[in-house]
């Protein structure tokens, strides 16, 4: 099992880590490579303006996050392609698919960048041009493997005449057309040329040879060399556009054990079922699979203590009953009650919010579905859509309450934090008391929340303006608390607000609350946002540049809920879709 995934910033621990084993996968497959270049590519990620392009790493990590392969894809956004630098396997061991994952994730990336091809750098199969009969048999198979993909040398330039008279085996310049059924123009090919010889090779490359390629380019548009080693093929070629920049949506297909039967209960799996009905209109959704995560990411996040605690009184308890707190023991927290029930008052903030069998089933699912859209951000999806219930932004390091039990959201930044810097907004009805709880000391993972009032609103004893973080954290945390009663015009300039704040603080990754309770006629809200208020919402944030994983919360207006969150995303998805 492997996962491919993007490397976004070099200088984080777990990145730093990576890149070393790149560099020595490299070291291994590309003796020839001098160690000044290979340490460029660190300089090359940092500094897209000084080198002229965009450098992205791809990694094939096992569930060590031991590096099995990489690419390294050199992004030319001015002209509009991509330029392959990289493509290695670890040696030493069969690639079990990793080689074609890869490069299928390649084709992926460059799509996503709306780049018109990859071209690439492969040693030429003809024995003229290579003398070496072992590195002839290897160049043969390398471009047989690109012939699968659609791949072929650009043929009738002097491309491939060496720099250095005598020089061997020169490279064929390779396109892939990404399944687009062209080629470039002439004029469009002599642009790429001397952008990959002047941008690539600067110390290398003298002016005569550029322009003696450049004046080699006559055919108009570029001729490919036929297919050589294997007819090609549509499926083969054809890229699936269908998933191609398309949001995943993860749902916790567990969520519905989790229905308590009691009147007045507004949690309810109806929820679920209302936005994917709405949802299923857009076609800007593909439903992606929950991976299953280690227990010791959500005991990162929470205490051990209460997760034991949780997953233990859930266990005991008779199928279809359920336990609410009623003893809170404040006075002495030192000497928690031993009675499971009576316990339960002294994990939870609140007198509604229940443990019964499946609450703990039904959160450790959505902890997994958090985790796996976490993870396509990492692998390089713009967008992911975690639809969980129970919700999560109310649980805090040591207790549960306002229907959450594990901050979905929370765990998944702090996975992410790995990685880079996060923020984390949440746009719920309600203060986001559990992320501000967990963070509140840290200044890698940036909390804004928009929200009722304190003095009216639920959680009611966090939330308010002047809490801004402590120590370390002291400014990373941000509460818009607004009245009881709003118009949509004083929505939309708080939402504003907190956008202008996340720009301020840059993250890496963002993480979006999402909580439908600020529609009208929510039974636990007070203000009134219409689908045209949702739709601008989604238009907002659409246009941040930040990949973004949105972690379902609240939302209990059920004849509403689903045209919400489909003009929600209808908004972000064609603001998305400008940039």
């Amino acid at each position: 099992m492997f996962r491919i995934r993007k490397i976004t910033e070099a200088y984080y621990a777990a990145n730093n880590n990576v890149l070393e084993q790149v560099f020595s996968i490299i070291r291994e497959q590309f003796p020839e490579i001098k160690e000044s270049k290979i340490q460029e590519i660190r300089q090359q990620l940092i500094d897209p303006l000084k080198f002229r392009f965009q450098a992205i790493l791809l990694v094939v990590e096992d569930a060590k996050t031991n590096v099995r392969g990489f690419a390294l894809l050199l992004h030319m956004s001015d002209i509009g392609f991509c330029f392959l630098d990289y493509i290695a396997v670890k040696p030493g061991r069969t690639s079990s698919g990793v080689g074609g994952s890869l490069y299928e994730r390649i084709r992926e990336e460059a799509l996503m960048l709306k780049s018109t091809g990859i071209f690439m750098e492969c040693l030429p199969d003809d024995p003229a041009l290579c003398k070496n009969p072992e590195i002839l048999e290897q160049n043969k198979s390398r471009l047989a493997f690109y012939e699968r993909y659609g791949a072929f040398p650009i043929i009738g330039t002097k491309y491939e005449t060496p720099v250095n008279p005598g020089d061997d085996c020169p490279p064929y310049l390779v396109y892939d057309n990404l399944g687009n059924g062209t080629t470039p123009s002439k004029e469009n090919a002599k642009a790429v040329v001397k952008a990959i010889l002047e941008r690539k090779y600067p110390d290398y490359c003298p002016e005569s040879y550029i322009q003696l390629v450049l004046n080699s380019i006559e055919d108009d548009p570029v001729q490919l060399r036929a297919p050589r080693y294997k007819k090609k093929t549509a499926g083969q070629e054809k890229i699936n556009q269908k998933n191609n920049g398309i949001i995943p949506l993860i749902i916790n297909d567990k969520h519905d054990i989790h229905h308590v039967h009691e009147i007045g209960y507004i949690e309810s799996p109806i929820r679920v079922k209302s936005i994917l009905k709405e949802l299923d209109k857009t076609g800007i959704f593909t439903i992606y699979p929950i991976r299953n995560y280690l227990e010791n990411l959500i005991t990162k996040v929470h205490s051990t203590r209460y997760v034991e605690y949780f997953k233990k009184v859930c266990e005991n308890l008779k199928e279809g009953k359920s336990v609410y707190p009623y003893v809170f023991p404040v006075r002495n927290l030192s000497r928690p009650p031993q009675d499971l029930s009576v316990l339960a008052g002294y994990y939870c903030i609140d007198t509604f919010t229940p443990l019964n069998k499946n609450a703990y089933l039904a959160a450790r699912r959505g902890v997994n579905c958090a985790l796996t859209g976490a993870d396509l951000l990492l692998e390089g999806k713009k967008a992911v859509y975690a639809l969980i219930r129970p919700p999560g932004h109310h649980a805090e390091k040591f207790v549960y309450g306002g229907f959450c039990y594990f901050n979905n959201a929370a765990i998944a930044a702090n996975y992410l934090s790995n990685y880079g810097k996060v923020a984390i907004l949440d746009i719920d009805y309600h203060h986001g008391n559990g992320q501000q709880q967990i963070f509140y000391t840290r200044n890698d993972v940036f909390t804004v929340s928009i929200h009722g009032h304190p003095s009216f609103a639920y959680p009611y004893f966090s939330g308010f303006a002047d809490e801004k973080g402590e120590n370390e954290g002291l400014n990373f945390n941000k509460n818009i608390p607004l009245k009881e009663i709003i118009t949509n015009e004083e929505y939309k300039t708080a939402l504003l607000q907190a956008v202008k704040s996340i720009q301020k603080f840059n993250p890496w990754f963002l993480i979006v609350c999402l909580g439908f309770d600020t529609a009208k006629g929510d039974p636990t809200g007070t203000w009134s946002l219409a689908p045209s208020d949702f739709k601008l919402n989604g238009e907002i944030l659409g246009s941040l540049t930040y990949p973004t994983l949105f972690v379902q919360e609240g939302g209990y207006k059920n004849r509403s809920l689903g045209t919400n969150a489909k003009a929600f995303f209808e908004g972000f998805w064609k603001k998305k879709n400008e940039l």
